[in-house]
């Protein structure tokens, strides 16, 4: 992630680790469905919700629609309620929580991790490549950011998107990026160029340079992430969760 940008950040409420949100009365009776270990969405109030168990109140049930997260098998169920709880936070729903892994797969190398440091020579650090003005700006540095957890590390993820609400302009996995990466072009053509050749800039981000020309354009930065976004699809990164429209 990088900071200098301004641009705009995004709402979810916390999900009780029962699976049943706060917000929601709870229901004398439960019926959880075949599926318990799967996790669950509900739409409420033009959001998603979020949930581990379909609950049934009477007669009325939820039928949960089933989709994939990408590289959810490679992180635990915390993990996973979190990233629910900060996308609910944020106003997201499940492809704006697809996008926001494989963008993660993408700058963590795969690995979640929250100390995962750049290879290139710049400070990026962690599940987004934090980068140290970035963590100043948020309140934390770097170094204590390697000392979180990925759960723990994925609350400053939110607060990321959500400081300069650039979480409101985001609407698929290239914008996603575009934060993450330059803030400034989250709304821009898929052909803007982000980094000449002979910057640093473009020495520390290289390996997006598809062509090489010596410009790295918008549409070449989000082809790397989205490639990485589909590997997540595949039998052994992929896993199931539902939600309910």
């Amino acid at each position: 992630m990088r900071s200098g940008q301004t641009g705009t950040h995004h709402g979810y409420h916390p999900i009780a680790s029962a699976g049943w949100p706060n917000s929601f009365p709870r229901p004398a009776t439960w019926a959880l469905p075949p599926f318990p270990a799967a996790f669950l969405i509900h739409r409420h109030s033009m959001a998603f919700t979020f949930l581990r168990h379909v609950p049934q109140e009477g007669t009325a049930t939820y039928t949960p629609q089933p989709f994939m997260l990408p590289w959810g098998a490679k992180v635990d169920d915390a993990f996973i309620d979190k990233l629910f709880e900060i996308c609910e936070r944020m106003g997201w729903g499940p492809d704006l929580a697809d996008d926001l892994m494989g963008c993660m797969a993408f700058e963590s190398a795969r690995t979640f991790s929250p100390d995962v440091r750049n290879l290139a020579g710049s400070s990026g650090t962690g599940l987004i490549q934090f980068m140290a003005a970035t963590a100043r700006d948020l309140g934390t540095t770097t170094d204590a950011l390697t000392r979180m957890s990925a759960v723990e590390q994925l609350e400053y993820v939110y607060a990321y998107f959500t400081k300069y609400r650039w979480h409101e302009r985001v609407r698929c996995l290239e914008d996603m990026y575009m934060a993450i990466l330059m803030p400034k072009y989250i709304s821009s053509p898929l052909g803007t160029v982000l980094f000449n050749d002979g910057t640093r800039a473009y020495t520390q981000n290289r390996g997006l340079d598809a062509d090489e020309d010596g410009l790295i354009t918008k549409a070449e930065a989000a082809a790397k992430v989205r490639a990485v976004y589909l590997e997540g699809f595949k039998a052994g990164n992929a896993r199931e969760v539902f939600y309910d429209t």
